[in-house]
């Protein structure tokens, strides 16, 4: 029957000889993880799904109604072949079964006595059973945990690790953990353990002794080979490491460093020359702490180089921390040259991108923040040499109110350490220079005279002639800058080309070009610097030509012109000669398909035509208005009047000619002035008759034809414009026939003002004489 503690006789040869405080097994921690992957609660579970594993005397999995077989290599390597965690976990048991036969067996007794030293009923045999384990090992192995010492967390933790620590030869690393462990219990492979480190320690001691007497009578070659002897047998020796690093450190005046590091806003960079064939480089950051230690934390393992240089990047670089990088050549697993070390670096990283502009009694800056940075402050230094602090946001600061000359900017980094102190960096630097610039145009005003614009501003006092600036009016290729827009004088462009008027007053009298429809903005220059100011609306109109007015018989006036290009809208106004005025706007459209007619009386009248602003607002420099001007309604009315009865027969007939018009007759007298055409300088319109007016003919052609002209026929009456202008009704008796009757007559006016005067023509049928 199988005992009831530990030690009993169990009937099995050897049977738990030893009880495992620790796994020894390199790269536990890796496997514990593919076994979790596997979903096992432990490795034995790999081997056998149900009841009957047995681990008392080895490793064995039942086979058949009572037999077993050993778990070995070739049962391992069975169970590798496939994919998945399982076959992965199988495959690194078969290697390390290999190495060591006796490892599986140590690792399954480890993980079996943790499962029921954490289990609440771990003292029953039921509960091992329940683990897989055979009903005639279950007691055994219950009495087995309940012997073995418990481990809290931190002891299964410096158990687990001891192996890994051991195999990188981390002595001083293996006596800690050690140290953690109880010393009772039965496992030999431990007590075998502790007395190799001892004697390795006792040789890494001697050899630190025997390094240190070296380097205090000044041979560094002896202490160097010592101190290699003792990373050798103890790699992790920081006493060893730290005079290694004291010897071999860069002096201030080496100018070839073997180990280069550069600082990055997230990293350090390191780069050295690796032209050993089959060196590793194991790569160590030191790290002074709050408390005046030394903190080491190995980065990283580098193979062999091929290309026979090296280089690693650190990202997990402790920011606001003093470090040294250390490059430590390995063969086989120790230590085999002089380490390479890089100088001491503050891990401060810099803003990047930093960027300074000037504009007018300011300077902007910009930068990238690095990250990490708690906080980033901008110190000033102006030309007096006086030193403030600016605020700034998020990656930019602006300084304001700044006298021309050079300006320095230190913009300084301020980052947490790890122990909570505030560390700032050395800064980033940069100076800019503050440029006069000119004071910019406030105001900008533009007055129409004429075919001139006036344009006048206000501001700009710096750009005076006398100081060397100018006020320069351009027109913008596309959108107006804002005003008070700093630009370099490149960016302007050329006055406006338009020519000059001179004028009385202040400011440019400029005659835009007909067609102008241009937004005129003032700058204000001074040398390679310039202020947009504002701008103002201007328009030059193509003038209107080829206006001509005529009556109709409605009594309307039909205006005749020749529209302008590009205009859209013209404003025609006429005046009457009794002071009434009329305006209407025409639109270009609305002419072309109507043309225009003005609702005017008899009397004299005035038309203009000019056009029409494109937009509310602007600034119109108008073109001399076109002008038509007609005189009063004229006509000339003649007809055949019978002669008057005298006894038995009728006297000769007469030839009627009147003059008609809505204003009175002239004053014939001379120098009389009462007609306001009469004064050459008057700007008023015709309101009497013209002074000189047609002449009147009537004409005689035999037959009942009307006279096509006043050469068709036989000249019977000639009134000159004078007279009928005085008497304004003229007859004349016909003496006698001019041409056979039967005859028709037919009036004509003739000279300068024909077309001025209407002729009123009576039906032709009374003007047949028989």
């Amino acid at each position: 029957m199988a005992g009831q503690e530990f030690g009993h006789h169990l009937g099995l040869p050897r049977a738990l000889s030893a009880l495992p405080l620790s796994p020894l097994t390199p790269g536990y921690a890796h496997l514990l993880a593919t076994q979790h992957a596997a979903g096992l609660r432990h490795i034995g579970e790999l081997f056998t799904s149900g009841p009957g594993l047995r681990v008392l005397d080895g490793v064995f999995v039942p086979v058949g109604a009572r037999g077993r077989r050993r778990v070995d290599h070739a049962l391992l390597a069975d169970l590798g072949r496939g994919t998945g965690p399982a076959a992965a976990l199988a495959n690194q048991l078969a290697e390390l079964h290999r190495h060591d036969p006796q490892t599986l067996r140590r690792v399954v007794l480890y993980q079996l006595i943790e499962l029921l030293q954490d289990h609440p009923r771990g003292q029953h045999p039921d509960t091992a059973r329940s683990l897989g384990i055979h009903a005639e090992e279950a007691a055994g192995l219950v009495a087995a945990a309940r012997v073995r010492p418990v481990l809290d967390r931190a002891q299964r933790a410096a158990a687990e690790s001891l192996a890994d620590a051991w195999a990188e030869h981390r002595l001083r690393r293996v006596r800690t953990l050690l140290e953690r462990l109880p010393r009772t219990g039965r496992d030999p492979s431990l007590g075998t353990l502790r007395t190799t480190l001892s004697r390795r320690l006792g040789h890494a001691d001697a050899a630190l002794d025997a390094a240190r007497d070296a380097e205090r009578a000044g041979d560094t070659e002896a202490a160097t080979e010592e101190y290699l002897r003792v990373l050798r047998l103890a790699a992790d020796d920081r006493k060893a490491l730290f005079s290694l690093v004291r010897i071999h450190r860069p002096r201030h005046d080496d100018r070839a460093e073997p180990l280069r590091c550069v600082l990055g806003p997230e990293s350090a960079v390191l780069t050295w020359d690796a032209t050993e064939p089959g060196v590793t480089w194991r790569i160590l950051r030191l790290r002074r702490t709050g408390r005046g230690s030394t903190e080491v934390r190995e980065v990283r393992q580098v193979a062999p180089a091929e290309g026979g240089a090296g280089g690693i990047e650190d990202r997990a670089v402790p920011l606001g921390s003093v470090v040294r990088y250390v490059a430590l050549p390995v063969r086989q697993g120790r230590v085999d040259g002089v380490p390479l070390v890089a100088r001491e670096m503050a891990v401060t990283p810099e803003v990047s991108d930093l960027a300074l502009t000037d504009g007018r009694e300011r300077i902007d800056g910009t930068w990238r923040t690095p990250p990490g940075a708690t906080e980033v402050t901008v110190e000033h230094t102006g030309p007096d040499g006086l030193t403030a602090h600016l605020p700034c946001g998020d990656g930019r600061f602006t300084a304001t109110g700044l006298p021309p000359g050079p300006h320095r900017f230190r913009v300084v980094c301020h980052y947490r350490t790890p122990e909570g102190q505030s560390v700032a960096s050395a800064g980033a630097a940069a100076t800019r220079t503050v440029h006069r610039w000119p004071d910019p145009v406030r105001t900008l005003t533009a007055t129409a005279e004429g075919e001139g614009i006036r344009f006048t501003w206000t501001g700009g006092e710096d750009g005076l002639p006398r100081k060397g600036t100018e006020v320069r009016l351009v027109c913008w290729p596309g959108e107006a800058p804002f005003p008070g827009t700093e630009l370099a004088v490149s960016e302007v462009p050329v006055p406006l080309p338009w020519s000059r008027r001179d004028g009385d007053g202040d400011g440019e009298v400029l005659c835009p070009p007909p067609g102008t429809h241009a937004e005129v903005a003032a700058v204000a220059v001074l040398g390679e610097r310039a202020v947009a100011g504002p701008t103002v609306t201007v328009e030059a109109p193509v003038p209107v030509t080829g206006l001509s007015a005529r009556r109709q018989a409605d009594g309307q006036v039909q205006v005749v012109l020749d529209w302008p290009e590009g205009t859209g809208l013209l404003t025609v106004s006429w005046t009457e000669g009794d002071g009434r005025t009329g305006e209407r706007a025409v639109a270009a459209h609305q002419y072309r398909r109507q043309g225009l007619r003005l609702p005017v009386g008899r009397g004299g009248v005035r038309v203009r035509a000019v056009p029409a602003p494109r937009a509310s607002g602007s600034v119109v420099a108008l073109p001399s208005a076109a002008e038509a001007v007609l005189p009063p309604d004229a006509s000339v009315a003649y007809r055949l009047v019978p002669g008057p009865r005298r006894m038995l027969r009728r006297g000769k007939p007469l030839i009627r000619v009147t003059l008609s018009s809505p204003d009175p007759a002239p004053d014939p007298s001379p120098g009389s002035s009462s007609d306001p055409s009469s004064d050459p300088s008057s700007e008023g319109v015709q309101t009497g008759l013209p002074d000189s007016l047609p002449e009147f003919v009537c004409v005689a052609r035999s037959g009942t034809l009307r006279p096509r002209g006043p050469a068709d026929g036989t000249t019977v009456l000639r009134i000159a414009g004078a007279e009928l202008l005085e008497l304004r009704t003229v007859e004349y008796e016909l003496d006698s026939a001019p041409c056979p009757v039967p005859y028709t007559l037919r009036g004509f006016l003739l000279g300068e003002h024909a077309t001025s005067v209407r002729l009123e023509e009576p039906s032709p049928a009374t003007l047949v004489v028989r």
